[in-house]
């Protein structure tokens, strides 16, 4: 019984990446039955970090290695996105300062687990569900010692003008479009063409407009539903007609060097 314990620790150790959670159903896979992550718990190579959750003795997890354990074993379809992707490109230079707000998305149904919901993460969670984009497009692996699924840049920008006003500025993703001078036409289109948000479509457009971005040329507008009347995005706010919106006046005066 003893070889057939220590043969089974092996192979949870094989399988681990460290600083990773374990979720019961992964173990499960690997053949470590219920009774045996009890006895691995007792015997001090599994610690509970709430229900159906473990982690390795020693072992310090971050938001990275709780959302690991969310995308490759538990298959949620949740991804780090908005500005926390912005972030993790290289392109937050205009990102607040102090322990950022990670950004997570997920499609309307995506019920996070408790052990998840209820853990004091080294950073604050916003779990923010939502169909307005297409759910597997614009996405990548972050490749970093911990792996796990981002939007591109591309999808990123999109999603902080979806959360504005309310959890990101519309100065500050202005300010961050600006600094997005290499994106890619071949991801934006399609990701345009699915939106399913008129405010995202109006905004994008226009402050790649106002920036005078190279890549907007290649965009063809013509297969963009735009949808009809007038949208107002904050308080006050400007009217610009050829895009059809309001927006705010510190917006309209933003630095465009």
């Amino acid at each position: 019984m003893a070889t057939y314990k220590e043969a089974k620790i092996k192979k949870l150790l094989a399988a681990h990446k460290p600083e990773t959670i374990c979720l019961a159903s992964w173990l499960k896979d690997l053949g470590i039955s219920h009774d045996l992550q009890k006895h691995y718990r007792r015997s001090g190579w599994l610690e509970s970090v709430g229900t159906g959750a473990f982690k390795r003795p020693h072992d310090e997890i971050g938001w990275q290695g709780a959302v690991y354990a969310l995308q490759q074993q538990a298959k949620l379809p949740v991804h780090v996105g908005a500005l926390s992707a912005i972030s993790l490109h290289g392109a937050g230079h205009y990102i607040r300062l102090g322990k950022e707000t990670i950004f997570l998305l997920s499609s309307l149904r995506t019920q996070l687990p408790a052990w998840f919901r209820k853990r004091e993460w080294d950073h604050p969670i916003q779990h923010i569900k939502t169909s307005f984009l297409p759910e597997q497009l614009g996405l990548q692996v972050y490749d970093a010692p911990i792996p796990f699924t981002i939007s591109s840049r591309e999808r990123a920008i999109m999603e902080c003008l979806y959360v504005a006003p309310d959890c990101v500025g519309i100065v500050e993703s202005f300010y961050i479009m600006q600094g997005l001078s290499t994106l890619r036409p071949s991801v934006i289109q399609p990701l345009l063409e699915g939106c399913q948000s008129i405010k995202v479509k109006r905004l994008f457009l226009y402050m790649a407009d106002k920036v005078d971005h190279a890549w907007l040329e290649y965009i063809d507008q013509s297969k963009l539903d735009l949808g009809s009347g007038d949208r107002k995005i904050g308080e006050g706010g400007t009217y610009i007609p050829r895009f059809r919106i309001s927006v705010p006046r510190e917006l309209i005066e933003a630095d465009r060097t």
